[in-house]
């Protein structure tokens, strides 16, 4: 029995994927405001009717590509893993091992460093259902750690909050301005062993 021809399914795929990797290389070269069909499509070496017919339209052609990078799961290393086995206990070292994690990830990935740009300059739906991933994955972590802090007068949401979004801006400060914040400058590897280490004081302080 022939095989039936599977060129037209093919180059659909390989078409896709080129238009998926070019959102990538246009957040990387230019930024969010430079996500346009002509742009994307010039990148790809692609016509840019094609992001119409295989995606619908520009904006889930980027929520396909944001959805495929998987940032933040990447970001919190093996703490889905570790959560599932987690019975409310030892949860000190899980919140520990994300935000450092968050740090390294953060610090070397380029492309999540334009998204939370954009995520901080504009409104998009895009945007939107990303933070909604994000925020269940902190409410599970949540959840657990509340059995193991239950009576204790710790607001741990408010400090993970705080050094969540201090990691965020140091990395952003280091890559834009690549000057010193509070005399510590993360690009040099001391300083980014001073932050780690007062991350680590802070969690460890928070849960005792």
């Amino acid at each position: 029995m022939r095989k039936k021809y599977q060129g037209e399914i093919n180059d659909k795929q390989r078409s896709m994927g080129k238009l998926i990797d070019a959102v990538g290389e246009v957040i990387q070269t230019v930024g969010y405001t430079g996500l346009t069909p002509t742009n994307i499509a010039r990148v790809a070496g692609l016509d840019r009717k094609l992001i119409s017919l295989y995606f619908g339209s520009v904006n889930n052609l980027v929520e396909t590509y944001v959805k495929s990078k998987d940032y933040w799961l990447a970001a919190t290393g093996d703490a889905s893993e570790l959560m599932k086995h987690n019975k409310g206990e030892k949860t000190r070292q899980i919140l520990e091992s994300v935000l450092l994690n968050q740090l390294d990830y953060f610090y070397s990935n380029p492309e999540m460093q334009k998204i939370i740009v954009w995520q901080l300059s504009e409104q998009t739906d895009v945007m939107k259902q990303v933070c909604t991933e994000r925020e269940k994955m902190s409410s599970s972590f949540f959840a657990l750690s509340d059995k193991e802090l239950e009576g204790r007068q710790v607001d741990l949401r408010a400090t993970a909050a705080i050094l969540v979004a201090g990691i965020y801006y140091l990395v952003l400060h280091a890559k834009t301005d690549n000057g010193l914040f509070c005399e510590i400058d993360i690009n040099s590897e001391q300083g980014m062993d001073r932050i780690k280490a007062a991350v680590k004081t802070i969690v460890e302080g928070a849960y005792s």
